[in-house]
């Protein structure tokens, strides 16, 4: 199993793609609006000194000025700052429920289990995420209880801006580095879940104890595995001084200021997509190369010697077959190699994804074939879904299978591909309609957004009226217009597709109102009118004087 990570700057794009047996497990994008050295982009991780904007209490949220064009969204989870006394409290009735559920038998007798609650397939900050979720701001606190208009707080963007919508910001600020997290605010000690082994994170999890600050807290990434107490104090102490030095510039800097701006693009690739099993790293940009050579010396020692300058005529990426990928990524339908298909369709409020046989009908039966087509569609769907970066609300239409040993095979098939993914996902099992219900952690826009816009032509809608049923349209105006003016001659204008149509044997009307109005239609074809555009000009009688 060989591993490569492509980085391919032109001009101000850059892109990196991690790949796995020349499989992509991972890519990211950033582009002119979106690039490293462009400080007015409320980057994931920027840290800002804001100012509360507005309080709104009805939603629980408020907006805060970070000195961009929009103002960013802040909730009331994210908002609140526990004292140290309430974290602990919290930690103290949570040791007590579980007991009371080992008394009773065992925490997953009396668990809502994987059928009804579904799997989730954790990011490497779920420890922390999941600490704060168990309710540790009483009902009590308010937005309005303890934030205020005017009022500067630092905060941190936890979403960048997508589509319309402005930056997500939280309070509760996380410093992260190549093997740990920092957490100035929260004092817990926490085991990225996607290190499994349970001597390993017992090991950690007393290592992260003897170097944790009091009142602090810190967590180890997947790729501390199996690093020693030295590095991990080392990144520990490196994320500290940073801190101190927010905390000092802060102190200096007017409201609405950038306070902590994130690594750079090749950096962050570096330090979070990129491990130790990396056996080659292939830029095609001497100063990409200088960037990250200058930051493998200082934190990736391991990773010295395997970066390459790329020297190739063909482009990089299409050298290694990565643009017919990204082209894949920006179509709506997706050819599996059995014949079947996947059509992926992105909107506003979730993703739906239709998997159907297509061409290929299998050897033996049904049953079968709809299987094979499922399970070759699971691969793919989670590879899409990495690829397109897609997030939110994600519905999956499986073809419909009779027996429950399939559905589950298709759906533990399913959560085995997810664990590639980075993001921190949440599965349902499999319904009674063959739908799979989930949701996947979302950060920043989707490649779709990010390389594309909306159609001019249709405007996002994805579908245009017919011509014919524009033409029944113009009909309806136009016998409108007849009635109602005096002049002689009406001139029609109208896509060449329309009036074609219009004039065309299956219409056959234009005689037949000219006849019965006493008028003269008058018909032109305008090439640079949209489908859907027709206009009718009257020309009226002179009035007498």
């Amino acid at each position: 199993m060989t591993k490569k990570l492509l980085i391919n700057q032109t001009f101000h794009e850059l892109r990196a793609a991690l790949l796995e047996n020349g499989e992509i497990i991972d890519f990211v994008l950033e582009r002119e609006g979106h690039h490293p050295s462009d400080e007015t982009i409320p980057r994931t991780g920027n840290i800002y000194k804001a100012k509360v904007l507005r309080i709104l209490p009805g939603m629980q949220s408020a907006f805060v000025d970070i000195g961009q064009s929009r103002a960013a969204f802040l909730y009331v989870d994210d908002a609140y700052l526990p004292s140290i006394e309430e974290q602990r409290q919290m930690q103290l009735r949570y040791k007590e429920e579980q007991e009371k559920l080992e008394k009773l038998g065992g925490a997953e007798q009396h668990a809502p289990g994987p059928s009804v609650m579904g799997e989730v397939i954790p990011d490497e900050l779920s420890t922390w995420s999941e600490t704060l979720g168990m309710k540790i701001r009483p009902e009590s606190a308010t937005i309005e209880s303890f934030l205020s208009e005017g009022q500067e707080i630092l905060v941190q963007v936890a979403k960048e801006p997508i589509s319309t919508k402005g930056p997500r910001v939280t309070r509760l600020i996380t410093m992260a580095g190549r093997y740990v997290v920092f957490m100035p605010f929260v004092e817990h000690t926490g085991v990225s879940r996607r290190i499994e082994n349970e001597e390993e994170r017992e090991r950690l999890r007393q290592i992260l104890e003897s170097i944790r600050q009091e009142e602090k807290g810190i967590i180890a990434r997947t790729l501390a595995e199996s690093q020693s107490l030295q590095t991990l104090q080392n990144d520990y102490k490196m994320l500290i001084k940073i801190w101190k030095e927010i905390e000092q510039k802060s102190q200096k800097l007017p409201p609405c200021s950038l306070v902590y701006k994130e690594l750079s693009f090749v950096q962050r690739v570096l330090r979070d997509i990129t491990g130790e099993d990396v056996d080659e790293i292939i830029v095609d940009s001497k100063e990409v190369l200088k960037d990250a050579e200058k930051f493998i010396a200082k934190y990736l020692p391991s990773l010295r010697g395997k970066i390459k300058l790329y020297s190739g005529d063909i482009p990089i990426f299409e050298s290694f077959g990565l643009e017919l990928e990204i082209e894949r990524g920006l179509s709506n339908k997706v050819f599996l190699r059995s014949g079947g298909s996947l059509n992926i369709d992105q909107t506003e409020a979730l993703v739906s994804i239709d998997v159907n046989t297509g061409k290929f009908i299998g050897r033996q039966n049904l049953e079968e074939t709809i299987v094979k087509t499922n399970l070759e569609a699971v691969k793919e769907i989670a590879y899409q879904l990495r690829l397109r970066n897609c997030g939110g609300l994600i519905i999956i239409d499986f073809i419909d299978m009779e027996k429950e040993e399939h559905r589950h095979l298709v759906y533990t098939s399913l959560l085995e591909a997810l664990k590639k993914d980075r993001a921190k996902t949440n599965v349902l099992p499999i319904s009674a309609l063959g739908l799979v219900e989930m949701t996947r952690k979302r950060t920043r826009d989707t490649l779709v957004r990010i390389m594309g816009k909306k159609c001019p032509y249709c405007e996002g809608a994805g579908r245009i009226r017919s011509p014919q049923t524009v033409c029944f349209d113009l009909l309806r105006a136009l016998i409108k217009s007849l009635k109602s003016t005096k002049g002689k001659k009406i001139f029609i204008f109208a896509h060449p597709e329309v009036t074609n149509e219009l004039c065309g044997e299956d219409f056959n009307v234009i005689e037949n109102l000219e006849e019965t109005y006493g008028k003269s239609l008058i018909i032109r074809s305008e090439n640079n009118y949209h489908l859907e555009q027709f206009e009718i000009f009257p020309q009226e009688l002179p009035t007498s004087s």
